[in-house]
């Protein structure tokens, strides 16, 4: 019985100084501030510009399917599991790993690499923004062939719906394709030939830049505030152009195409293996930013709850954006006189040619592109003001002493922000395309996220154990989890991932760009060099790990496998401890006996030597 209240004392007075920790940190002013922020996160430029298309590709209405059955067995668990873990531990996702499993946190630096690649989808922003600037002129420059970059075979808009041109478009290309290459990227031969900056992209980089530190520089303070109009206006602007897309002639035949179910695409494996994917690139999972997110709430928020809520926004959200996407494809298709998957689109292709040619044939061009353009950068801006905020909390965790200071982290920020602007402005040059095609092909790649879950699962449900997660989402919520997430995390994500892991390996294809570019062999070394940067911490660091803690190798790997404020963990340490001492203590007086020995047999020898000499 004594025992017992020890033990509970000492939770006691743990859990105030976890408490007195989290208010040193900052946490969100409110449940509305966290709820808008993972929303603006996790709703981003996959909803609305490759679910879509996947829909669309992979059988449309029976893409659903797998879609949803790996929400269920893959999206949720994971997403409740990260954002538990974060609220429990309160820490970013490199630290949080010492209060759980201190021979994984390789797991926080590997989410630390994929993260840094991340910040180049500021790219995105940087385009949509130079949109926004050309959208307010009297004539949408991507409808005519009147500009100075356009080429002998260009077609304007008029020209380029004309039904005696539709069937033989050989050698010809749209004015909106023409503006994308010619006149934003100015796309140069190659990832070998960078050329210059391209001035009035840098100046947008900058402006973006800007506003992410804006944003961030009072950290959850200030970027919780933000959220109230970037993660709800992009709604208004949805609605929007929901309403109007559905309204347009030829409108329900895109939506046709979008949803009509072709339940043959359910035997293709390559069809879940893309359902897989966007479950975790949507959905903001094993990249450490649930983890940071959650790391502000209160000890006893509900974030059973909210994580059912969140993943129904976020794929509510995608199906509502096919609606808009193809509606408006359905009414370019009619109006060039071919069929919706002539014209279908995904990623940049959608949101930078197909789309902005369709609004410039609607009726006030102007407002409709405006409306886009405004809600891409809206979605962006939430997800990369989340993606570096993460990086900073995680790194201020690390050095908290250092870091947490009011002006040292408002210096900390603004280092932050304007050394990747610099180094940003390699992406701006005439070759930052084939850069950013690179980055996004081999330092984000699924499988460097099949990886960290598989690791995650490995280390939460089955060394640290599925029970005591169960055990502390009850005692933060008060509710118990089903069953079937420990199915979950301990069995079927771990078998899910690594199979798509392997597969991914073994279907690997080289990156081309229009499938024509081929990158040179260096370009691919150095693409596989940032894959494996995520990947190699984890082994590396638990090797590390392994070296540098004292005792044999099963005492080094149970210490290594349980929290560092286990009061089990401090007892076996303090008894390393104190053997280590008593062995130095031994050496140490073995060494003090053989050098008096060493004196005695030194002094006899002398005194035979004086005697010799005497006689």
């Amino acid at each position: 019985m004594k025992s017992l209240d020890v033990r509970m004392d000492r939770q006691r007075r743990r859990r105030r100084e976890d408490q007195r920790s989290a208010a040193a940190r900052g946490q969100w002013a409110s449940k509305t501030e966290y709820i808008l922020v993972v929303a603006g996160n996790v709703v981003g430029l996959g909803n609305v510009w490759r679910f879509p298309y996947l829909c669309y590709k992979n059988g449309g209405g029976a893409f659903l399917v797998p879609y949803g059955l790996l929400a269920v067995v893959c999206g949720i668990p994971l997403f409740l599991l990260e954002t538990s873990v974060g609220q429990f531990t309160q820490e970013g996702f490199i630290t949080c790993w010492g209060k759980l499993c201190p021979l994984a946190q390789g797991i926080g630096y590997g989410c630390f690499m994929m993260k840094l690649y991340d910040f180049s989808y500021i790219l995105v922003q940087v385009w949509a923004l130079f949109y926004l600037v050309f959208s307010f002129r009297s004539q949408l420059p991507w409808a005519s062939c009147d500009n100075t970059w356009n080429t002998a075979n260009c077609l304007d808009l008029q020209t380029f719906n004309s039904s005696n041109v539709t069937a033989n478009r050989t050698n010809t290309t749209s004015a909106a394709t023409e503006f994308w290459e010619w006149r934003v990227l100015g796309m140069s031969g190659g990832i070998e030939e960078l050329g210059s900056v391209r001035w009035e992209l840098a100046l947008c980089l900058l402006a973006c830049w800007v506003m992410c530190y804006l944003s961030i520089w009072k950290g959850v303070r200030s970027s919780g505030k933000v959220a109230y109009f970037t993660a709800t206006f992009p709604y208004v602007m949805l609605l929007v152009l929901l309403i109007r897309g559905l309204t347009l002639p030829g409108a329900w035949d895109g939506i046709y195409f979008y949803l009509y179910p072709d339940l043959n695409h359910l035997a293709n494996l390559e069809v879940w293996l893309e359902a897989g994917s966007q479950i975790f690139f949507s959905y903001s999972l094993t990249i450490g930013t649930l983890n940071v997110l959650g790391s502000y709430n209160n000890y006893n928020n509900n974030c059973y709850k909210d994580c059912f809520w969140l993943c129904l926004l976020n794929s509510g959200t995608s199906f509502v954006a096919g609606f808009v996407v193809f509606s408006v494809l359905g009414f370019m298709a009619q109006k060039q006189g071919v069929s919706v998957d002539t014209v279908a689109e995904s990623g940049p292709g959608l949101a930078f040619i197909a789309y902005p040619q369709a609004t410039a044939m609607m009726p006030f061009p102007q407002f409709w592109t405006v409306c886009f353009f405004l809600m891409l950068i809206l979605l962006t801006v939430d997800t990369h003001f989340v993606t570096v905020e993460c990086v900073i909390t995680s790194v201020s965790d690390l050095f908290p002493k250092l870091l947490r200071a009011s002006v040292k982290h408002e210096i900390f920020v603004l280092v932050i922000c304007l050394s990747f602007f610099v180094m940003h402005l390699t992406l701006v040059t005439e070759g930052g395309i084939y850069i950013f095609q690179l980055i996004d092909y081999y330092g984000c790649t699924r499988a460097c996220h099949y990886f960290m879950a598989v690791c995650q699962c490995l280390t939460l449900g089955w060394i640290y154990g599925a029970d005591r997660i169960f055990n502390i989402i009850k005692d933060m919520t008060g509710q118990r989890p089903s069953v079937f997430f420990k199915l979950c995390w301990n069995y079927i994500v771990p078998l899910l991932s690594l199979s798509s892991f392997i597969l991914y390996l073994v279907d690997y294809q080289h990156l081309r760009i229009n499938n024509w570019y081929v990158y040179p062999d260096w370009a691919y070394a150095l693409g596989w060099a940032m894959t494996l940067s995520s990947v190699l911490m984890v082994p590396l660091w638990a090797a590390g790990q392994m070296c540098l803690t004292a005792g044999t190798f099963r005492q080094r790997l149970s210490i290594l496998c349980r929290p560092a404020n286990d009061a089990a963990l401090q007892k076996e340490r303090e008894k390393l401890k104190e053997e280590e001492e008593g062995m130095v203590e031994l050496r140490v007086s073995a060494g003090t006996s053989e050098l008096q020995s060493s004196i005695n047999s030194t002094s006899q020898r002398s005194y035979e030597l004086l005697a010799i000499n005497v006689v």
